[in-house]
């Protein structure tokens, strides 16, 4: 278990809706799903969750006359191994690591460190907890097996402020008042919590419960260390909710049960910008259909908002996060009469939802959790089900601010080399240049214009007619990425005999009559069906003398009355 033997070039088949959806299958034999996601800080995306294989464990010389005895030989020959997979923003799998444990595992929760690596909790299928901690590439720095010597389950990780975690899930009960893990509770479950430091040492575990059925389900640390923690209690027919709030060394400093005569069960629990905690939930109605409800508390436990929302079919939301400005994105599933599908909600800051989408196909799909990208953009991963399969595979999409499919994304780098192809006679001669931001300016001394005058010249027109027949081919065929040519004019900084003001508003108008002049002639000169591409990216732009050509910290006045040109990428991609 020293390592988590990187894959490279794995034979997976990325199965996408349109070619251009961010939309990632990873269709490998047998079950697979991811669990949870984080967004690295080279904007790659990280998932993790599990997939299975074969593995040779029976006896093959070994004859049996138990039918029993030898389907219990080949039951651990198809078994789940915690699946750690990167992607890029051109939906690229960079990296697929599946762990060799000797058991069974799996992976339910992934946090980045400040390292750009990664805590990563999971549970062996026979009960033994994991806490593994990941550098970048995903190679192992250490691993931690912990837990009772009774049957636990993890269910999330969470991250700390001091740079550790906290697990949380549930453990058989230990069934005697002298364990030195036992709070309260002697039912067949009890919730069961252990905090380490960001170097693996294990500070504490602690189990708290009734005498009843309890599970750990989440947590999240307050703004001053404490932790609010969430669970659920079983009896009879009905399942509360229970909110805990314990210190950072795990002693309870409040209780609050949500009793109810139908089924309530928490899926998440997040602190919000302004220190208050959201809780989604999932309650069931009159007709036993799955409904979504939201509550909004303190840190006193004093409930501010409490609302359902009720949906035609039945929905849940297994995660959910705030946006910069207060809103929300959820994701769970939907059930409507024939399949499943990941749903996608979008909330205000008060909880009214906005709009709902569905994705997937005629079988069985479902979002397990979601993150927040840093341009506002989502991902999210869960579980997709082809149409006639029984197995399920891991699956990654990316989501605009308003729940709608993102597009793949073409790296700047590409689209700079496509340039620098297309107009690599004009960049020999020495007639533009082409930075790495995509943007480009005409160099050649012919190009530029003369002082105070901005209407073309035949030697400009000439080149203009060549340069535009390249460039048009180009955003054609990168159209989907791109959202705005600008055609920018700029001058020198003089102005005879003017002030300032007046210097630079005839510039800045002279700069705008530069920029018009090119844009309408090639404008013109185009075909119908380019005209009407051009009128949905043309820009024209003047930038008077602020972008003035310098040499040797003196301006160069001829090359400075000039035009350049830049082409801006959709915010998506």
């Amino acid at each position: 278990m020293k390592n988590i033997i990187l894959f490279v070039f794995i034979l997976l088949a990325i199965a996408q809706a349109k070619t251009s959806d961010f939309s990632i299958i990873v269709d490998q034999a047998f079950d697979a799903a991811l669990f949870d996601v984080t967004e690295d800080y080279d904007r790659t995306i990280s998932a993790v969750g599990f997939s299975k294989e074969y593995k040779q464990t029976s006896n093959k010389s070994r004859t049996y006359s138990d039918a029993f005895e030898y389907l219990a030989s080949v039951s651990s020959k198809y078994g789940a191994q915690m699946h750690l997979l990167k992607v890029d923003n051109e939906a690229k799998i960079i990296l697929s690591n599946a762990s060799k444990l000797t058991r069974f595992s799996e992976a339910v929760a992934l946090v980045k460190t400040p390292s750009n690596g990664y805590f990563v909790g999971g549970h062996t299928m026979d009960g033994t907890l994991l806490l593994l901690k990941l550098n970048s590439s995903g190679d192992v720095i250490f691993t931690k097996t912990f837990g009772t010597k009774n049957y636990d389950r993890m269910n999330n990780l969470i991250l700390l402020g001091d740079g550790g975690v906290l697990t949380i899930g549930s453990s058989v009960t230990s069934r005697s008042t002298t364990d030195n893990e036992f709070e309260t509770g002697l039912g067949n479950n009890d919730v069961y919590l252990t905090r380490f430091t960001q170097n693996g040492q294990k500070l504490w575990s602690k189990k708290y419960g009734t005498i009843h059925d309890d599970r750990g389900v989440d947590a999240v640390e307050a703004r001053d260390g404490s932790i609010i923690v969430i669970s659920t209690t079983s009896y009879d027919k009905h399942k509360d909710v229970t909110l805990m709030r314990i210190t950072e060394n795990g002693n309870k400093m409040w209780l609050k049960h949500y009793e109810s005569e139908t089924l309530l069960i928490p899926h998440k629990i997040i602190r919000l910008r302004n220190n208050d905690f959201l809780i989604s939930l999932s309650k069931y109605d009159d007709m036993q259909k799955e409904q979504i409800r939201l509550i909004k508390f303190d840190l006193y436990k004093n409930i501010l908002e409490d609302k359902t929302i009720y949906t035609t079919y039945p929905s849940l939301l297994n995660d959910i996060k705030e946006f910069s400005d207060g809103g929300f994105i959820g994701v769970g599933y939907v059930k409507d009469t024939y399949n499943t599908d990941g749903l996608v909600m979008i909330f205000n800051s008060d909880l009214s939802m906005l709009k709902q989408e569905h994705y997937g196909g005629e079988n069985y799909d479902e979002f397990k959790a979601i993150a927040i990208l840093h341009n506002s953009q989502a991902v999210a991963v869960g579980l997709n089900t082809h149409e006639d399969s029984q197995e399920s595979n891991m699956w990654i999409i990316k989501l605009n601010r308003d729940g709608s499919m993102a597009q793949v994304s073409v790296k700047v780098n590409s689209l700079y080399d496509q340039l620098c192809d297309v107009y690599k006679e004009e960049i020999r001669a020495k007639a533009i240049s082409i930075n790495k931001d995509l943007s480009l300016s005409f160099t050649d001394k012919s190009l530029y214009f003369e002082q105070g005058k901005y209407k073309l010249t035949n030697k400009q027109k000439f080149f203009l007619d060549s340069f535009a027949k390249k460039l048009t081919p180009f955003l054609k065929k990168n159209r989907d990425f791109i959202s705005t040519l600008e055609i920018n004019g700029h001058t020198s900084s003089e102005w005879g005999g003017a002030n300032f003001t007046n210097s630079y508003l005839n510039n800045s108008k002279l700069s705008l009559e530069r920029s018009y002049s090119t844009l309408s002639y090639i404008f013109k000169n185009q075909d119908t069906i380019n005209q009407q591409l051009l009128t949905e990216i043309l820009k024209g732009s003047g930038n008077s003398y602020s972008k003035k050509i310098l040499y040797n910290n003196s301006e160069d006045k001829v090359a400075s009355r000039r035009i350049s040109l830049k082409i801006l990428l959709n915010e998506s991609r």
